[in-house]
């Protein structure tokens, strides 16, 4: 019996080796598990168009441990198509919100992690933002909107 390098017999099987090919079709298990949560929605939002109506002003956005005023653009069709920035100064956008009929996607500090799905499943953290797009379009051109939902307060001056 001849014993390697290493201390085993070189009559036995490799027991790294094997351990790697019986872990190989675990790992890509895991891969594709983690992968697939970490994902974007395949969704399909309308793109913004020139029939889209753009509304450019200031948000006043409150809730019980935060007060932020920045910059907002807000576009939407006539089908219901809706998109709202909120941002501070250049570059530092906040909150990116995207929504239609159903679905919405979510991003930016003030949306935690972030989130997209079907509205009817959203967070409890971000509801209050989804019910923007209906208050917003509803108002047409007046200059002032204010939204109070639970304890967020969304004051728009545009």
């Amino acid at each position: 019996m001849i014993v390697g390098a290493i201390g085993r017999n070189r009559s036995e099987p490799d027991w790294r080796l094997r351990a790697v090919r019986v872990n190989r079709p675990y790992l890509v298990v895991c891969l594709v598990a983690l992968t697939s949560c970490a994902t974007t929605s395949t969704h399909q939002f309308a793109q913004p168009a020139r029939d889209w109506q753009t509304r450019t002003g200031q948000l006043l956005y409150r809730n019980p441990k935060t007060t932020v005023i920045g910059d907002v653009i807000v576009r939407f069709s006539r089908n219901g198509d809706f998109e709202l920035t909120f941002s501070k100064g250049p570059g530092v956008n906040l909150l990116f919100l995207r929504q239609d009929a159903s679905f919405a996607e979510v991003s930016g500090p003030l949306a935690g992690r972030g989130w997209s799905g079907p509205i009817d499943r959203a967070p409890p953290q971000l509801r209050a933002w989804l019910e923007l797009r209906n208050k917003i379009v509803q108002a047409k051109d007046r200059h002032q909107v204010r939204h109070v939902s639970g304890s967020e307060t969304f004051v728009f001056r545009f």
